[in-house]
């Protein structure tokens, strides 16, 4: 896909920490530890552009997007929608920028009030932001066309529907305020896969019919590929690798998104069995304590024990010989992509067994 870098930053997010206190006491409890949920994250987000943020299950993606929208307290950081520092955001102020922002959720049914039906679910947020009478019926009116459910589905309630057109109606909420940003926290892990297809395609019609801006949030990266303008990939609570989506495919630079990629399984089945795998040894490292200098190193086949254990890889820029950039964090990117450093652990990816 094609950036276009041109157009303003809608999202800037510097420095972005979360973390949870570990309290422990009988009757007073006290933090006698922290969960680092989000560590030191930045990234910018194009008005326009669809980011797709990737990673193992407890790297902090969700908590991320959750903090994108000021419904996760940070600890550090900041994170300004256009311009403007949302932290700083109080009262009527706050109520219109959440207009702007709005959140699709992983689970469609764990997210919609079952004793509603689909007409009080759509008044409800318009009613919060302002939208009522005749204006808030006919808008109601074009969603349920533009998410494709029939005027009828506004009677009735969520127990009523599938998978899939429950998450339309999820979609359909969020869009009621007319929002610039979608945060969509895993939109299709919980729908078949014939129905993911048609929820994706959804949510790029709606892009270009009400110039919305996306962050996904997923952890399929053929999902993410599909859709995504920029990738993200989280580790342990940190940005390991960002890249456009055809840049990072073509050529992953980070030890762990080739990791990932080697995962994905390939359609054509001579392909797929014949495909080098790159193992990950050992479980994802606690939160609570994370490993000191590169957080990826003691799962990393790559690691250089002197330097990768005492020193903590920066987000750098990275040029490669394709001519596209793309920021990086690991000491030896450029070596393990000319192949001129050696691997230290699982000397040879595996074409048969487990996958990371």
């Amino acid at each position: 896909m094609n950036i276009d870098t041109a157009k303003p930053y809608l999202v800037e997010a510097e420095g972005v920490s979360v973390r949870y206190p570990i309290r422990k006491g009988a009757l007073v409890k006290r933090a006698v530890g922290y969960v680092h949920a989000v560590d030191d994250l930045s990234l910018r987000i194009r008005r326009g552009e669809t980011y797709g943020l990737v990673g193992e299950s407890g790297c902090g993606k969700s908590t991320f997007g959750r903090a994108l929208l000021n419904l996760e307290d940070r600890a550090e950081g900041v994170i300004r929608f256009d311009g403007e520092d949302i932290s700083s955001l109080k009262g009527e102020a706050m109520r219109q920028a959440r207009s702007r922002m709005q959140m699709v959720f992983q689970d469609p049914m764990g997210s919609l009030d079952p004793r509603q039906s689909v007409e009080q679910l759509l008044y409800e947020g318009m009613r919060a932001h302002g939208i009522t009478g005749d204006r808030a019926k006919k808008r109601l009116f074009e969603l349920l066309e533009s998410v494709g459910l029939p005027k009828s589905a506004r009677k009735k309630y969520p127990h009523e529907f599938s998978g899939g057109q429950r998450q339309r109606i999820g979609i359909a909420r969020a869009l009621s305020v007319s929002p610039d940003l979608i945060v969509a926290d895993e939109p299709v892990s919980a729908l078949d896969v014939s129905i993911q297809a048609q929820v994706i395609n959804l949510l790029q019609d709606l892009q270009h019919e009400f110039s919305l801006t996306y962050l996904i949030v997923a952890h399929d990266l053929a999902v993410v590929r599909h859709v995504s303008d920029t990738i993200g990939v989280m580790y342990l609570g940190s940005l390991v690798e960002e890249a456009s989506a055809d840049d990072l495919y073509r050529e992953p630079l980070h030890p762990y998104t080739r990791a990932l990629l080697s995962a994905v399984p390939e359609p054509d089945p001579h392909l797929e069995r014949g495909k080098e795998r790159i193992v990950l040894q050992g479980d994802l490292p606690s939160p609570a304590s994370p490993p000191s200098g590169c957080r990826f190193r003691t799962r990393c086949p790559w690691a250089q024990e002197e330097r990768c254990s005492t020193e903590r890889p920066e987000l750098r820029n990275i040029a490669t010989g394709a001519g596209d950039e793309r920021r990086v964090a690991c000491h030896y990117a450029e070596e393990i992509a000319e192949g001129r450093l050696r691997m230290t652990r699982n000397s040879k990816p595996t074409t048969t067994g487990a996958r990371a």
